[in-house]
């Protein structure tokens, strides 16, 4: 969450009224992701409301209904995330300085940066609740961090890498090939992080940033989770406890196939590649913006040499 489109009073008052809020309001700009611009918006009549504001920078309105409908379908089989508010004409997103924007609504919870066992439990639990879920949802959409933008993100940081670094991306690029294309498949979040997932105690209140949701597979998506969940902070290496906690939470659900299990290495640098591309690009060429934040790329290259030496 981050602020790269910066609102004035009169357009935010402009863009609630078509939601009928023609009622004293505040907000206040969001910074921790670095996709789209967020903000807590207050309506304090005639009772107390809180709602997050998503300014859409990187997706366009023709992709947005799959979103908002992804998270509708979600909400209606049991997995709780942010459900987008209708406007007066019916639609789920307007335009708010010359950008998509919706309204949608506000979950209690916290995040966690240091999750317990129990947490990661639930959260695989969760995931797994989420991904039979999505078995009969009816829209579809391609990954946006396919191999069009791998090889793009690849032209675009040949001049920033040292040799090391140019040599692990090509080979780790050319590693995704021994991944089959049959795994089990659905609907994926695609970046299920700490920062992604509301928590009550030890439970799950609510997944959050469905911005990257796409057509995938669920192991692969089990991955990007683990690799973030369980994950030592300090010493960038994964927490033995933890991982095993977030994998049984998601097999008490969903079992992983002998396919699945045999392709985990894969899964796991594949997603580790993701992101150690995605932060390679924010930090060379970073986004501007009122409020951001860029990540250390470097966790996600060490994670991958760290699977590279398990194999």
């Amino acid at each position: 969450m981050s602020v790269y489109t910066t609102v004035s009073t009169d357009e935010m008052a402009q863009f609630l009224q078509q939601y009928g809020f023609d009622v004293p309001f505040s907000f206040v700009g969001v910074a921790g992701g670095i996709t789209n611009s967020i903000y807590f918006v207050d309506i304090h009549a005639p009772h107390a409301q809180r709602f997050v504001l998503t300014i859409y920078e990187e997706v366009s309105p023709h992709d947005l209904p799959f979103f908002l409908n992804l998270c509708s379908h979600l909400q209606q089989h049991g997995v709780f995330c942010p459900a987008p508010l209708l406007q007066y004409n019916g639609q789920a997103f307007g335009l708010l300085c010359g950008k998509p924007a919706a309204l949608i609504s506000f979950l209690a919870g916290n995040i966690e940066l240091n999750p317990n066992e129990k947490q990661c439990f639930e959260v695989g639990k969760t995931l797994a609740q989420m991904h039979l879920a999505t078995l009969d949802f009816a829209l579809h959409h391609p990954s946006r961090r396919g191999g069009i933008w791998r090889q793009e993100c690849a032209i675009k940081l040949s001049g920033c890498l040292n040799n090391d670094d140019k040599s692990l991306l090509n080979e780790e690029i050319d590693n995704l090939s021994h991944i089959p294309d049959n795994l089990p498949s659905g609907i994926i979040h695609a970046d299920l992080f700490r920062d992604n997932v509301l928590l009550s105690g030890d439970e799950v209140s609510g997944f959050l940033d469905f911005d990257y949701a796409c057509d995938g597979q669920f192991a692969y998506d089990l991955c990007v989770a683990l690799n973030d969940w369980t994950r030592d902070d300090a010493s960038n290496k994964l927490l033995p406890e933890k991982y095993q906690a977030m994998l049984s939470g998601y097999e008490s659900v969903r079992p992983l196939t002998l396919d699945e299990k045999a392709q985990m290495n894969n899964l796991h640098r594949a997603a580790a590649l993701r992101f150690w591309l995605s932060r390679l690009v924010d930090f060379h060429f970073p986004p501007k913006g009122a409020i951001t934040f860029t990540k250390n790329p470097n966790d996600f290259r060490d994670l991958i040499l760290t699977f590279r030496n398990m194999e």
